[in-house]
């Protein structure tokens, strides 16, 4: 499926629309992690570091097929977050991962988009099984991963920073659906 802007849509919901992210998203990206309330759990960007960031996402969705996309509002095209999915070479696991800005909070996007990415992954790509990597205190992820059907897998550590680990197979997922 191919947006308004000529970008392809990976998933589509009731309100939400999922693309690939790129290069050309980082400033948008940049005032997303701006925001104190969103960068205390995934950290701040220049646009420098922003635009590296993104092109390693762009070289994730042309070597594996999927990384990470924006998420957009159906109805107006606006951009509230991001979700998708990360290959973690270093853990050998795809996570699903979310961020939205804080005046998007509390509405059920980010359980919406992690739904539709789940059934994306499971689904399309057949991956066996999906992690989210939560930061301590981010009450709010576990609170979704917990929505989704994640169950605790371990502690461990991502970008030098202590999380724990949630997990769901794909024997796990399809049978609850």
């Amino acid at each position: 499926m191919i947006d308004g802007l000529g970008a392809a849509v990976v998933v589509e919901t009731e309100r939400l629309r999922l693309r690939p992210l790129g290069v050309a998203d980082a400033e948008w990206w940049v005032g997303l992690h701006a925001d104190p309330e969103v960068n205390r759990f995934v950290g701040a960007y220049t646009l420098e570091r922003a635009a590296e960031r993104l092109a390693l996402i762009e070289g994730q969705w042309a070597e594996r097929g999927h990384g990470l996309c924006a998420i957009e509002l159906v109805a107006t095209g606006e951009r509230i977050g991001r979700c998708g999915l990360n290959w973690w070479a270093d853990y050998g696991e795809t996570e699903l991962g979310w961020t939205l800005a804080s005046e998007h909070w509390g509405r059920g996007y980010a359980t919406e988009a992690a739904r539709g990415m789940l059934e994306w992954g499971f689904e399309t790509l057949g991956l066996d099984l999906i992690t989210a990597m939560i930061h301590h205190g981010n009450e709010s992820s576990v609170a979704v991963a917990r929505r989704l059907g994640f169950d605790r897998l371990r502690e461990d550590e991502v970008l030098a920073r202590p999380c724990t680990v949630y997990g769901l197979s794909r024997s796990a997922y399809l049978g609850a659906v």
